[in-house]
């Protein structure tokens, strides 16, 4: 249904629901279970994101995990709706707290090798490309910048 609105209205459409789910968590302070992928392709170049809300910063691709949802199939799922692209083997890198907007978040962040170009749907995510390791793109967001330290970590244990 929400396909028939032209792009431009469900990107402000968008915007308003993120402001008033950011005012909802100041209000009623909920605890947030979402997760994160760190995907990079067969070149270790790292997948990211841009979305139509929030700082405008580039992303990894990250969301929420529905009700009984097992950590991995959001992680799938999360990834596969923002990008087009699907993870062969997910691996868990470790879970970061953060207070997002007055809510109390807790992030699973995974690490995939993807398959497949990405693909924006100009509507909730703008853009959505490969990038090199040594050269990423500014603005990177406060929270991509800590899932990448995680990521990092974890490499130089390998």
């Amino acid at each position: 249904m929400l396909r028939l609105m032209p792009a431009g209205l469900h990107r402000r459409a968008y915007r308003t629901a993120h402001a008033l789910r950011k005012l909802w968590w100041r209000l009623t302070r909920p605890e947030l279970e979402g997760v994160a992928v760190v995907a990079t392709d067969l070149n270790d170049q790292l997948l990211l994101i841009r979305m139509s809300y929030g700082s405008g910063g580039w992303n990894l691709p990250t969301g929420g995990i529905a009700k009984g949802e097992p950590l991995e199939a959001a992680a799938r799922r999360e990834l596969f709706e923002e990008t087009g692209c699907e993870a062969g083997r997910l691996d868990l890198l470790g879970v970061q707290e953060e207070v997002l907007s007055g809510a109390s978040n807790r992030v699973h962040v995974f690490a995939a090798r993807v398959s497949g170009l990405p693909r924006a749907d100009g509507r909730e995510i703008i853009e959505a490309r490969f990038f090199p390791m040594h050269s990423l793109p500014e603005p990177l967001t406060h929270t991509t910048r800590r899932r990448l330290e995680l990521y990092r970590e974890a490499s130089q244990q390998r």
